[in-house]
């Protein structure tokens, strides 16, 4: 994996992604989709218990690399295989246990967008702005947004941001719950590894079934979905974590979780 792309380190049970391109505001060419898509393998290989990701410089991401498209001799086989490594990385992040959270510190543009909202957790700088970007270049949105976005803050205002391209203050994108939090540029990517810490601590394997949960409910009707909640939850009772969160409760401490 390339540093001048992607860095990825991990302090302890927390894993921190930075998307790394800060003098082309991060955005994403084939390089760089191929490295963050082999980042997110590597933390699926780790121990990490919670992820971070985050924006080198004054971007989060401004999404896709236009020069590297106008360049292409053959552009839409350059973006097919760009989208499917972004969309293997992004579903990779899905699968996993650990809670996934944005640190978005500047300007999330069509795929920087589009990442920030398959994020489990969101906490915008001050400065952040969130724009859809895609039709303002002729192209459709990518990335997850289509997936993600609408359930986040509903079809109308999705179709909004799709249609209109309207830059989002981070205000209005916690407003909008596209976002769970805004704090002052200087504090975002420390209240974000502060929340991933915590979440490090806590019961992964429960996240973990939280997240494949949430997704499954678009998916099924409420007869399936209470189905997997109760084999989620009998599962999950028979795990060491499940056991040590019930004994916790009983004997009124706190539990010490392993993930396991």
């Amino acid at each position: 994996m390339s540093e001048s792309n992607v860095l990825l380190e991990q302090s302890g049970a927390v894993a921190l992604l930075t998307l790394n391109r800060p003098k082309a505001h991060n955005t994403m060419n084939l390089a760089f989709m191929s490295d963050f898509r082999d980042a997110v393998v590597e933390i699926a290989k780790s121990d990490a218990r919670a992820v971070v990701i985050t924006g080198a410089g004054k971007a989060f991401s401004a999404g896709g690399d236009l020069g590297a498209f106008a360049d292409a001799s053959d552009p839409e086989a350059l973006l097919l295989a760009m989208t499917d490594l972004l969309h293997e990385g992004i579903e990779g992040l899905a699968a996993l246990d650990a809670p996934v959270v944005g640190a978005v510190n500047g300007i999330a543009a069509g795929a920087g967008l589009s990442l920030a909202a398959s994020c489990d957790l969101v906490i915008a700088a001050e400065s952040a702005q969130f724009t859809m970007a895609y039709t303002g270049a002729g192209l459709s949105p990518d990335g997850s947004s289509t997936y993600y976005v609408p359930r986040l803050i509903g079809l109308r205002r999705t179709q909004e941001l799709m249609f209109t391209n309207r830059v989002l203050s981070a205000q209005e994108a916690l407003d909008w719950q596209l976002v769970n939090q805004v704090v002052a540029d200087d504090e975002v990517v420390d209240k974000a590894t502060k929340l991933a810490g915590k979440l490090a601590a806590g019961a992964t394997q429960a996240f973990g079934a939280i997240k494949k949960m949430l997704l499954a409910s678009t998916e099924r009707d409420l007869h399936e979905q209470l189905v997997l909640e109760g084999k989620m939850i009998s599962g999950l009772s028979v795990t060491s974590d499940g056991q040590e969160g019930i004994r916790a409760f009983l004997e009124k401490r706190k539990p010490t979780f392993k993930g396991e």
